[in-house]
């Protein structure tokens, strides 16, 4: 089976990390957002990925091409010249993703973070005897988004209401597909979107399902929803796999710790932490709702929380950190320094306070 992963452009959203790497290679839950996808896609037998990006390709290969040989699946790159929309894409990779198996293939933005149901997922697919399957996520607030009105009891899909004003529904469009191959010859090698071009015309034909998925689901594309989507991966690994999680008097719920980050005394870690490889926290430190990437240092007494650390970044001792701060790449805030929301560009150094969220160039 293939997979294609819409990569897409700059990530500008969740800049400053993104000056650094493109989106799909920040770090989340301390690997690279991308790979939580394509580890997911490999347990279902998936063979080959194809990234469809038009930014920035040779540096997502040179890095991924170190997981090729570790994971044994091929991962190619199929490059916009201009931007396609989210179907454009997939025309553009067709000689890709087209081998006469007949297989169907799937589908994912690049964005979405989730348990990965991708085996019943293929189950329901192959059952229903339809053209594409799309996977849906149940929201609190479905007037944000564009709803997929559904039969409940066969899954199929009767149409789509975008940002709807009277309840229609609350499940939405979650980011990831099954596709036959029957459904490249809809869509035309010109900017076209899949969600409102092309699964509507699916639908007409009465040939698009739709599967409940199971579980979290978040689009970590912005720092605020990253945060979130932290908190819901942790929970998922304490249901899935306890024993990746940390333990001690010093952790309170879940935390991630790298196995070569070092964590001094008296520090109270958690809930909701990521620590990266290399990290050292220093003694007296407080780290709630953050991630603090690979080769960060946390001086003595710092408090972090509601924020992102970057790459190889020092925070000065009695420092106070919060109200999502993102710290870029290689920035070095002092000591007894107070960050209330500054987003920081890589390779700065922070002498001052940051009263209010601001931009820091």
């Amino acid at each position: 089976m293939k997979a294609l992963i819409l990569v897409g452009g700059f990530g500008t959203r969740l800049r400053p990390l993104t000056l650094s790497v493109p989106k799909p290679l920040v770090d989340f839950g301390n690997k690279p957002m991308i790979l939580h996808q394509i580890e997911a896609l490999k347990d279902v037998g998936v063979t080959e990925v194809v990234l469809a990006i038009n930014y920035q390709p040779e540096v997502m290969l040179s890095f991924l091409k170190d997981f090729e040989s570790k994971l044994g699946i091929k991962i190619t790159c199929s490059q916009e010249t201009e931007p396609l929309g989210t179907a454009g894409p997939l025309a553009l990779a067709r000689d890709k993703l087209i081998d006469g198996s007949g297989e169907p293939f799937f589908v994912l933005n690049s964005d979405v973070i989730s348990e990965y149901p991708f085996g019943e997922l293929i189950k329901f697919h192959k059952t229903h005897g339809g053209e594409a399957t799309i996977m849906v996520t149940k929201v609190d607030e479905p007037s944000k988004y564009g709803v997929v009105v559904m039969e409940e009891e066969t899954g199929k899909v009767e149409r789509f209401v975008e940002k709807p004003k009277i309840f229609v529904g609350n499940k939405i469009n979650a980011g990831i597909y099954l596709l036959n191959p029957s459904v490249l010859d809809r869509i035309e090698l010109k900017p076209t979107s899949i969600e409102k071009e092309v699964f509507p015309r699916i639908a007409a034909d009465q040939k698009l399902y739709a599967m409940v998925l199971p579980g979290f689901w978040m689009d970590i594309g912005q720092p605020k929803d990253y945060i979130t989507g932290l908190r819901l991966y942790l929970d998922s690994l304490k249901k899935k796999s306890p024993s990746k999680l940390a333990s001690g008097l010093h952790i309170v719920g879940n935390v991630l710790v790298h196995e070569s980050a070092v964590i001094g005394e008296g520090c109270l870690i958690g809930p909701d932490v990521a620590i990266g490889p290399g990290c050292v926290v220093e003694p007296g430190v407080r780290l709630s709702r953050c991630t603090v990437m690979r080769g960060v240092r946390i001086k003595k007494h710092a408090c972090v929380s509601s924020s992102i650390i970057g790459w190889h970044s020092t925070v000065g001792q009695w420092t106070r950190i919060e109200n999502m701060t993102i710290l870029g790449e290689d920035v070095h805030v002092g000591d007894e320094i107070y960050s209330n929301g500054g987003v920081v560009l890589p390779h700065k150094e922070i002498k001052s306070s940051i009263l209010k969220p601001e931009i820091v160039m």
